[in-house]
């Protein structure tokens, strides 16, 4: 444990921003399972919705630092691709 008080207020407010972060990636863990499977259904029309949030998700994510934008960017371009296969 740090003896510096400034180190003490840094430890507690990354612990906050883990916690939040942690919470954030899960659900978008989540939407992007409930958008693969959607589309291994073959049911297209509602995989588009859930493609569309969960897109939105991930950019929001990205702005707010919990993933890297490229991270973002690379999840967003393998959902879409995912989309545009034919369901086998």
């Amino acid at each position: 444990m740090a003896n510096i008080k400034s180190q003490k207020k840094r430890n507690l407010q990354n612990e906050r921003r883990r916690v939040r972060n942690q919470s954030v990636r899960s659900s978008l863990k989540t939407a992007i399972k409930k958008v693969n499977g959607t589309a291994a259904e073959g049911d297209a029309e509602n995989a588009t919705s859930l493609a569309r949030d969960a897109s939105r998700a991930l950019d929001k994510a990205a702005s707010s630092g919990a993933i890297h934008k490229r991270t973002a960017a690379r999840r967003k371009s393998r959902l879409t691709r995912r989309l545009a296969r034919p369901a086998s």
